[in-house]
């Protein structure tokens, strides 16, 4: 992958995250009848996507990774506009914290509400954002850092209680942490191709790809033929290892808290995130 196709992977990848943690702040609010903390977060991913819309030509940046590369660039007045609603959105949602911090009946509902305890979460391998809100110090940004994320310094959000409260506090400090990385990422991005060229194999080759995703790790395992088509491919989202801590998480809590619960694991029920 050339230099900028790298830098501009990152950017994609961040603007992910800060995406779909702003909904999901929104939902978490919502569950506890906080309509308010809802309509603020969604009002914040609202302007996100359309600007995703605007930059890349996707809501949800779909058809941007090509193999190779990229197949989008963002030019001098694409940087300033996103510069710009980053350091929006870093003042809104440090407002929002406040608000989701001083709130009594949101605090009350978030604390102690369906705990995995960080014995239990490295027994059963929880991963991601969740397996991080209960001791698990893993990111592949950090542990494993590509290109340009070597040189970046990620700030990995660490929580230890374990339940709602802890999810979310990690939720807002990655929020913090990718808009300060785009801005980093817009700032130093470099010159170059957007595209390296694919060719063919000419012999049976295994290839393993892994990219830190806004739930967690993301892992697609190919295996190509001789003819170079794709013989075996195996996606391995981080739902479908976080499910069952899932099932053990909600235990002993009162059925109101369910949608909760699962929200702020908010998991996938349709498979890969790809």
């Amino acid at each position: 992958v050339p230099y900028r196709a790298a830098w501009l992977r990152a950017l994609l990848l961040e603007m992910e995250r800060v995406a779909n943690h702003l909904g999901d702040l929104g939902y978490l609010g919502s569950d506890v009848a906080l309509s308010f903390g809802f309509m603020q977060f969604w009002r914040l991913k609202e302007d996100w996507l359309r600007l995703s819309t605007q930059l890349f030509g996707h809501r949800y940046l779909f058809d941007c990774i090509l193999p190779g590369g990229v197949a989008v660039d963002i030019d001098v007045r694409g940087k300033s506009e996103l510069q710009a609603l980053c350091e929006r959105i870093m003042g809104e949602v440090h407002v929002l914290k406040g608000i989701y911090d001083e709130h009594t009946g949101l605090q009350d509902r978030f604390t102690d509400t369906g705990i995995v305890k960080p014995e239990l979460a490295s027994r059963l391998g929880l991963t991601g954002l969740a397996g991080r809100a209960s001791s698990q110090a893993w990111d592949a940004r950090v542990q494993f850092p590509w290109k340009p994320y070597d040189q970046l310094d990620v700030n990995m959000a660490i929580q230890k209680s374990g339940d709602v409260l802890a999810r979310a506090e990690v939720r807002f400090s990655e929020v913090f942490e990718s808009l300060r990385l785009i801005r980093e990422l817009l700032k130093h991005l470099p010159a170059g191709e957007l595209r390296a060229p694919c060719t063919k194999a000419g012999t049976v080759c295994e290839g393993l790809g892994w990219v830190e995703g806004w739930r967690g790790p993301v892992i697609v395992a190919v295996r190509i033929s001789e003819d170079g088509t794709l013989d075996r491919v195996h996606p391995h989202d981080p739902s479908w290892q976080n499910w069952p801590v899932l099932e053990v998480g909600v235990l002993g809590n009162i059925v109101p808290d369910f949608p909760l619960i699962n929200k702020s694991f908010n998991l996938s029920y349709s498979g890969p995130d790809l």
